[in-house]
């Protein structure tokens, strides 16, 4: 018997909908983890990624109702982690630069020298990027949307992403280089 991922959690989804505290503490539970790390990677400061979580999970429980399973649960909560915290960035006024009119292109140089840095230094690497770089890569490599995406959550075009995306790497590799 195949098991649709879709449904991952279908029980505690269903009850949830109609009220079950407990239903949905134990899917809280679940996904607290996963959500505040979304959001602090995305934010950087604790205090406002435990905020944006727990709204974020408000306005789930408030919205279940229009749950349709056309994704998973943790796929739909992660999406409305992800659009709040974009637009608690765009309350701080963090601007993405747009560059409609370049294209950038790095070399395969710089890709291999991505693929052979520790890990650790990348996230902390991450961590000093600007906040309009950190963003962009952030939804990128780490959440793995695409340039299309990216482009819908934070209203730019899709050109501004890749070359915001391509400007952060390469300040990425400045960075790590420097440990």
């Amino acid at each position: 018997m195949e098991t649709n991922i879709l449904y991952t959690h279908k029980d505690l989804v269903e009850k949830s909908k109609f009220g079950d505290r407990n239903s949905q503490y134990r899917l809280y539970e679940l996904y607290i983890d996963a959500m505040y790390n979304i959001s602090m990677r995305m934010l950087g400061i604790k205090e406002d990624a435990e905020d944006i979580v727990q709204e974020s999970f408000i306005d789930a429980f408030k919205n279940l109702k229009s749950f349709r399973y056309e994704s998973t649960f943790g796929s739909w909560l992660k999406r409305i982690v992800i659009n709040k915290s974009i637009n608690h960035l765009k309350l701080k006024k963090i601007p993405v630069t747009p560059l409609d009119q370049h294209e950038y292109h790095i070399s395969e140089e710089i890709d291999e020298q991505i693929m052979a840095i520790d890990i650790s230094k990348i996230k902390s690497g991450i961590n000093l990027l600007p906040n309009g770089y950190k963003q962009i890569i952030n939804l990128y490599l780490i959440e793995g949307y695409d340039h299309i995406e990216i482009s819908e959550i934070l209203g730019i075009t899709i050109s501004t992403s890749k070359s915001q995306y391509h400007r952060a790497k390469k300040k990425l590799v400045e960075i790590v280089n420097t440990f």
